[in-house]
């Protein structure tokens, strides 16, 4: 660690906002897959039941996240190597909650495959290679159609059952452009050109952010879509919606959990953003000296200003977007799913943008979706090329670590591009990867108090309110887990 790089942290605001950045490229990577496709699907099914869930899920793991992140820049070590370390039962000489991250990084790799899916259905839609893409486009649009406009006569939609047969072949379209845009993603990771895209690519997710806002906010001139109290309250309520034949909204709710704001893949990657960042390098060894302390202070305000805007950026999306899905998609029986799922989130937009809202939302999606890819292949390659020195896989050297990122920066987009050839269904991939996260969240949470008590510094010590937060954020996580795996394995048992 060179002591060039050592400095104070910044004390004024503006200073502050300045050294911001790994929350808001983590950000970068939930604003797409939770938010767009989990968060519209839970919506979609539940209406507004359970918007409490959403909102705890954003919320209540940045306890977790921070004191992760404060473990990180206080030791310089990474997050993987810090679990390594935790008390518990080890297999081939690697703690549990090592090898059980390696299943959820499969899993969250054909998450990968899902979203690089969904960016192909949008362009495909945008721009359709075949006549079967053509005519699977049509065909899925008028179902799309004839769904709204029953919405608007029947006063319980759901109970008119689908609208449309089935749907026609979507021919290789799909799969065309998601392979162009896997090669194309590979490429620009591997030869590490990516800053100036990935700057351009957040502002207008941005944007595409705020025209959803706009729609939402339109979208209360509609009587027959509007927003009302009743829903809010409902939403709010901290109740479960009524049972449903052939859908269990809170399996979806629970899945997504793990998705929203930080999942589990996100509060192991956020560390190793604030080490390249380089707050760690700022406070520089840890001494005994009055100077470390106040530098070490500074830097950790840093870090909780960093988590906690970007928790605001990704909890205010994650809101617009639910509301969007229990409004419209809920009201009209629409619900995400196969081939169609790109076509069926565009009906958000139709009530107020009308004609515009497919191509509006196909250039949204796009973004939204592809800034999720490409940035989580990003530090998939970062915390994998960590991983395999921590399994002993291989050994550590300043001369080959960088190149291992980036052979595994251009691996990671084809690997999830292979999940989504054998398995052509986004929303599964994407609550699969969703399920596994939400089991996981247990497991940092017990990490996260770990460090806490057993890294404490004495001159640094948390208030005893954050501890106390930090207890319910990881008790939070636990019942989370719990409550999914009963939700998934009750049925199983009766």
């Amino acid at each position: 660690m060179s002591e060039k790089k050592i400095r104070p942290a910044p004390t004024t605001i503006w200073g502050i906002l300045r050294e911001l950045g790994p929350g808001l490229i983590v950000a970068g990577s939930i604003v797409g897959s939770g938010e767009l496709i989990a968060t519209t699907a839970t919506g979609a099914e539940a209406g507004f039941w359970l918007m409490w869930i959403i909102i705890i899920g954003c919320v209540i793991k940045v306890f977790v996240q921070v004191e992760i992140g404060r473990y990180v820049i206080l030791t310089g070590r990474t997050a993987l190597g810090g679990i390594s370390g935790l008390p518990g039962p080890k297999i081939a000489g690697t703690h549990f909650i090592i090898w059980f991250w390696l299943l959820m990084i499969i899993a969250s790799t054909g998450q990968m495959g899902g979203i690089v899916g969904g960016v192909g259905q949008a362009l495909s839609i945008a721009a359709p290679l075949t006549e079967e893409g053509a005519a699977f486009n049509k065909a899925a649009e008028e179902q799309v159609l004839a769904k709204l406009a029953h919405s608007l006569e029947e006063a319980d939609p759901a109970s008119a059952g689908p609208i449309a047969e089935a749907l026609p072949d979507s021919g290789p379209d799909v799969f065309i452009w998601a392979l162009a845009v896997s090669i194309f993603t590979a490429v620009v990771l591997f030869l590490g050109r990516y800053g100036a895209i990935q700057t351009v690519v957040t502002g207008l997710v941005g944007a595409f952010t705020l025209i959803t806002l706009i729609n939402l906010v339109l979208l209360q001139m509609n009587p027959e879509w509007a927003l009302g109290w009743a829903d809010i309250k409902q939403g709010l309520s901290f109740k479960l919606p009524p049972p449903a034949e052939g859908i269990n909204p809170v399996t979806t709710a629970l899945a997504t959990f793990g998705i929203i704001g930080v999942g589990a893949g996100e509060l192991i990657y956020y560390p190793y953003w604030c080490l390249e960042k380089g707050y760690a390098a700022f406070i520089g060894p840890r001494r005994d000296s009055e100077e470390w302390v106040l530098r070490a202070k500074g830097w950790l305000r840093v870090l909780k200003w960093d988590a906690w805007c970007s928790m605001v950026v990704y909890t205010f999306s994650t809101i617009i977007f639910y509301i969007l899905g229990a409004t419209i998609l809920h009201r009209a029986n629409l619900h995400p799913q196969g081939m169609e799922i790109i076509r069926t989130l565009a009906a958000m937009y139709e009530p107020v943008f009308g004609q515009w809202a497919v191509g509006l939302f196909l250039v949204g999606s796009v973004l939204v979706l592809y800034s999720t890819f490409f940035v989580a292949n990003a530090s998939k390659g970062r915390v994998f090329a960590d991983a395999m020195i921590v399994f002993g896989w291989r050994k550590s050297n300043p001369k080959t670590n960088l190149l291992w990122v980036k052979w595994l920066c251009f691996a990671f987009p084809l690997i999830g591009l292979f999940f989504f050839m054998l398995y052509p269904k986004p929303k599964e991939l994407v609550l699969l990867s969703g399920a596994i996260q939400s089991f996981m969240l247990p497991m940092l949470g017990f990490a996260a108090i770990y460090f806490r008590y057993k890294y404490a510094q004495s001159t640094l010590p948390p208030s005893r309110l954050w501890d106390a937060f930090l207890w319910l954020s990881a008790l939070g996580l636990l019942i989370a887990g719990a409550w999914l795996a009963w939700s998934i394995l009750a049925p199983l048992a009766s």
